[in-house]
C-alpha cells in the first residue's frame, strides 16, 4: 500500500492528493469522484500526511499503514456510522494494542472513512518499493532549456503643456 502524497486537511472532509506546490502552500486534488482542486495555505490550514499518522497504542504508537493492512485482510469492515461498541470491537481486531482511553469513536470513524476512500484506488495495491523505484541514469535524457531575455518596453509619458 502506497500512501505517499496523500493528506488529510484540517477542517475539510475526505482525503487529498498533493499535485503541486506554490509560494504559499500546496495544490491539492480530492480523491472522490468530483476531483476538486484547491489551494491550501499553510498558515491557515494543517496538513497531515497519511504515511506519518499514528494511533495511540499501549506501549508504542501504531502506524496507520499497518492498521490499513490489517483492515485490508479483514473479512468485513463496519460502516463508519455504526455504534461505538461495534467500531471498538472491530478496532480490537485490527489494532489490538490501541489505547482504548485515548482513541475515540470519532477517530475510528475517520480511519474507516479514509480506508473506504483509498481501497478503490490503484495505489491501494501498489507496493511502496515499486512506487519509489528510480529510473536508471542511462535512461534519463538531460533537459536543456534556453532562456532568452525579454526587453521591457519603454513607458510613454505625456508631457504637461
Amino acid at each position: 500500500m502506497n500512501l505517499k502524497g496523500l493528506v488529510a486537511v484540517s477542517g475539510k472532509p475526505g482525503l487529498y492528493k498533493i499535485i503541486g506546490q506554490n509560494k504559499t502552500g500546496f495544490v491539492l486534488e480530492s480523491l472522490d469522484e468530483q476531483k476538486l482542486k484547491l489551494i491550501v495555505n499553510l498558515t491557515t490550514a494543517k496538513l497531515a500526511s497519511l504515511e506519518d499518522i499514528t494511533v495511540f497504542g499501549q506501549d508504542d504508537d501504531l502506524k496507520l499503514i499497518d492498521i490499513f493492512e490489517k483492515m485490508k485482510a479483514s473479512a468485513s469492515v463496519p460502516d463508519p456510522k455504526s455504534d461505538g461498541s461495534s467500531l471498538r470491537n472491530f478496532f480490537r481486531e485490527v489494532a489490538p494494542d490501541h489505547d482504548e482511553d485515548r482513541v475515540y469513536a470519532s477517530d475510528m470513524k475517520k480511519i474507516i472513512n479514509w480506508f473506504n476512500i483509498i481501497k478503490e484506488l490503484p495505489l491501494f495495491t501498489e507496493d511502496v518499493e515499486s512506487a519509489e523505484a528510480v529510473i536508471p541514469e542511462e535512461e534519463v535524457a538531460p533537459v536543456v532549456e534556453e532562456i532568452t531575455p525579454v526587453k521591457k518596453a519603454a513607458k510613454k509619458t505625456k508631457k504637461a503643456e
